[in-house]
């Protein structure tokens, strides 16, 4: 979860440089320890882990799978502590990092759920550059260490869950600057709902389900975004604990997708399922169900307490433990932690100067920008600041600092309320909080709230829920607003001759029907958990305006002109209307829809519902269109030369389809090198600013009898552009075929399905485009391929 914030105002100000332990093996300046084999960078990593674990103890082993891992001082191997965040920032969640007078604080950017709503991949990337630079700054002053269990990027799968999803640090080769790990694997995102709770869930998940929905993020983690850990969940799937299934670990991790690092449970899961759910008989039986399962490391002491005796008791043999400290110890050696001292090496140069530098702070900010959502505006938004005399900053998140952070945080270089970006626009704001705490029981604070909206031009009502309603081991059980803060809303409306403008501060959805049927509500703006900055950047989108303080434009800013800031951000989830909460218990892990059960699907993907907003919805202070440059008329598949799917004669005559519309190929017998849909989309803008776009496209598949619930639609594909006014630029979007275009059957098995597949270009909110193209099977001896009108 996106957050780097909470307290602000950092710790003193004194130059005062502290001492720190040694963070590093194999130093250069111990001779008798540093030339041990695993100390010489000439061989391989694996050469040299299997040297290090050569030389150790059975009880010395077991000792390194625990995230405080031992030191070995005969070794010169010092103390490791293994468990560091940074799902947004640095984060002092764990052990790991720690914030003092070298460095008090590091950048806090938004709340992944928001930075996923601006469809930006160039600004993801930035993020990670620069978070992975501060990780290793902290490292090198020892304030830090090098493995990071970030991100979460379980899928959004309920509107009461606080789920996100997450980026990957850069890396220079094999070399990583710093290592992140998805989780949590697999299926995962019931917290704590009605008495059930994450460590006795038993996740009933069907072979569809799996493959369709929950495992793709986790395959792209590791096999694109070439992550160096996974975690696995506290949860069972189907009645097996993830980090004691070898089918999910060794089987699928490590042997489909080629995981080149370690996998970890989260924290004391082993302890979990053999305390909590009773699992295993013995300790001892739970720690080898895991470490046979393929789990390498442990949060927490269960491996580090139990694993020698397992081996003593003949349970598990000691070549397991090895190949565990193997992948873990790999890592270490690619992040340089056997290299020497890491100021010799790459990164070393970084420090505290590298961390909270304006260039950081400045995208922290236009990350929040980006992400912001218009959910509706009936003329009242941009407000203009000449115009705008008095203003009314009303609601418990109106002067929010913590709660713009969301959890898993450390400590912001600084904060920027709403209340503080607002009133750098206006000089005469008054702000009244309306309710004492989000959860809004005491109506004690309402009269100031109405007394203030009535003497105002507008009213920016800042509502909408923090980490007292929604966080980790706290799931939500409605989507309304909490206690009075309808009523406040309302109130306040009634009580102004001014404009509302509705701000949502929320990592999830809310029914907020009742505001969209309100005349004197004329905006509303979704602001996410938006960040150390988020007070700036929802007061720049609300005036539609560039940043009055600070103009430069940087290396790690985005746009180039600097004009004007748009809302350009799209919905990164569907607003279900509160009912869903009713008919849709979160311990059901169906996604499609069931009409004689009257359950009404889930995510745009299959919910059957009318929701309040789209997935993919957001307004703009411009206008674009959309039109098609390139794209191809058909696909002709190409299928593996030593294939011949069931079914498909052997010899047929060029007349002949052997795949007619609605069939279905089994992905396996695809030839899917290079199959990529490859399209060329313009946008004009046609409006009277400078602006964003989001383009996002969307396919519907043919239908098959062979596929039962397909997707309503899916998306294919997304990018986002920058157009100034009366322009139009290109963007190229590519989709592979085999991963982009391909259904999963009831057993879990991708099928490309022949007919003719729609795409729809554009979000619900604005503009679409349809666009179609044929598939059909390759005839014997063509090579397949696309074919242009």
């Amino acid at each position: 979860m996106k957050i780097q914030l909470f307290l602000a105002l950092l710790l003193s100000s004194l130059l005062i440089v502290p001492c720190f332990a040694q963070n590093f093996a194999c130093d250069k300046n111990i001779p008798e320890t540093s030339q041990f084999p695993f100390c010489n960078t000439s061989l391989s990593y694996e050469n040299r882990a299997k040297d290090l674990i050569s030389r150790l103890t059975l009880q010395e082993k077991a000792q390194q799978l625990g995230n405080h891992a031992a030191g070995i001082s005969r070794l010169g191997v010092p103390a490791y502590e293994w468990w560091s965040e940074a799902l947004h920032g640095v984060a002092s969640v764990g052990y790991g990092v720690h914030f003092n007078a070298t460095v008090p604080g590091a950048t806090s950017f938004p709340a992944v759920i928001l930075s996923a709503a601006s469809f930006n991949t160039t600004l993801w990337f930035k993020m990670g550059q620069v978070v992975s630079t501060e990780a290793r700054a902290m490292y090198n002053v020892g304030l830090a260490g090098l493995t990071y269990w970030s991100p979460t990027i379980n899928v959004f799968r309920d509107p009461r869950g606080l789920q996100e999803v997450g980026e990957e640090g850069n890396s220079t080769g094999n070399r990583l600057k710093v290592s992140s790990c998805c989780k949590h694997y697999t299926a995962y995102d019931l917290d704590k709902w009605k008495g059930v709770d994450r460590f006795h869930f038993d996740a009933k998940v069907t072979k569809q389900d799996l493959e369709d929905t929950f495992q793709p993020p986790f395959r792209s983690c590791v096999e694109e975004g070439r992550v160096s850990s996974v975690m696995c969940s506290y949860n069972r799937v189907n009645g097996i604990p993830t980090c004691a299934d070898p089918d999910l670990l060794k089987g699928v991790i490590r042997e489909q997708w080629n995981l080149d690092g370690y996998i970890v449970s989260d924290c004391d899961s082993i302890e979990v399922y053999y305390d909590k759910i009773k699992y295993t008989a013995t300790p001892e039986d739970a720690v080898t169900l895991a470490l046979k399962a393929g789990l390498n490391m442990n949060c927490g002491d269960f491996l580090p307490r139990y694993t020698e005796n397992a081996v003593k008791l003949n349970k598990i043999e000691e070549s397991i433990v090895d190949q565990a400290l193997i992948y873990n110890y790999i890592v270490l050696m690619r992040l340089g932690f056997f290299d020497g001292d890491p100021k010799l090496h790459p990164f070393g140069n970084l420090g505290p100067s590298d961390v909270c530098t304006e260039e950081h702070q400045e995208l922290a900010l236009d990350a929040a920008k980006q992400g912001i959502v218009l959910l509706d505006n009936k003329g009242a938004l941009p407000l203009s600041k000449n115009a705008t005399k008095n203003m009314a900053v009303i609601g418990p998140n109106g002067n929010a600092t913590m709660a713009m952070i969301s959890i898993y945080a450390g400590i912001p270089c600084e904060y920027t309320t709403p209340l503080q970006g607002l009133q750098k626009y206006i000089s005469s704001v008054t702000y009244a909080a309306g309710c004492p705490f989000v959860n809004c029981t005491d109506e004690s604070l309402a009269g100031p709230a109405t007394t203030a909206a009535a003497t105002a031009d507008v009213v920016v009502l800042v509502m909408g829920l923090d980490q007292s309603i929604e966080q980790e081991d706290l799931d939500r059980e409605n989507l309304i607003l909490p206690g009075y803060q309808e009523k406040l809303v309302k109130d306040v409306a009634n009580a102004t001759n001014g404009t509302v403008i509705l701000v949502i501060m929320s990592a999830s959805p809310v029914d907020i029907s009742f505001a969209k049927n309100e005349s004197k509500v004329g905006g509303i703006l979704w602001v996410g958990y938006p960040g150390q900055a988020g007070g700036d950047a929802i007061a720049q989108v609300i005036f539609g305006d560039h940043n009055p303080a600070k103009t430069k434009v940087t290396n790690y800013h985005l746009h180039t002109d600097n004009l004007f800031i748009l809302s350009a951000g799209r919905s990164p989830f569907t607003w279900y209307p509160k009912e869903y909460s009713d008919q849709v218990p979160m311990t059901n892990m169906n996604l499609r829809a069931n009409a004689s059960d009257n359950f009404p699907g889930r995510t745009y993907r299959f919910y059957t519902g009318k929701p309040l907003y789209e997935f993919g919805h957001g307004l703009s202070y411009s206008t674009f269109s959309k039109f098609v440059i390139s794209a191809p008329s058909t696909l002709l598949v190409p299928l593996k030369s030593s294939l011949n799917p069931s079914g498909i004669p052997s010899v047929y005559s060029s007349k002949q389809d052997p795949y007619p519309n609605g069939q279905a190929i089994d992905v396996s017998s695809v030839n899917c090198t290079n199959l990529q849909l490859v399209l060329v989309i313009g946008v004009r803008n046609n409006g009277p600013m400078n602006g964003d776009r989001v383009v996002l496209i969307f396919w519907k598949p043919p239908k098959s009898a062979e596929i039962t619930g397909p997707p309503n639609m899916q998306l294919a594909a997304f990018d986002r552009v920058h157009v100034k006014k009366g322009n139009t630029n290109n963007i190229t979007l590519a989709v592979d075929v085999c991963k982009g275009l391909s259904l999963v059957d009831s057993e879990g098995q991708r099928k490309l399905v022949m007919g003719q597949h729609t795409f729809i270009i554009g979000s619900p909110s604005g503009h679409q485009v349809r666009y179609h193209l044929i598939v059909r099977l390759a005839q014997n001896g063509s090579m397949g391929g696309f074919t242009y009108m």
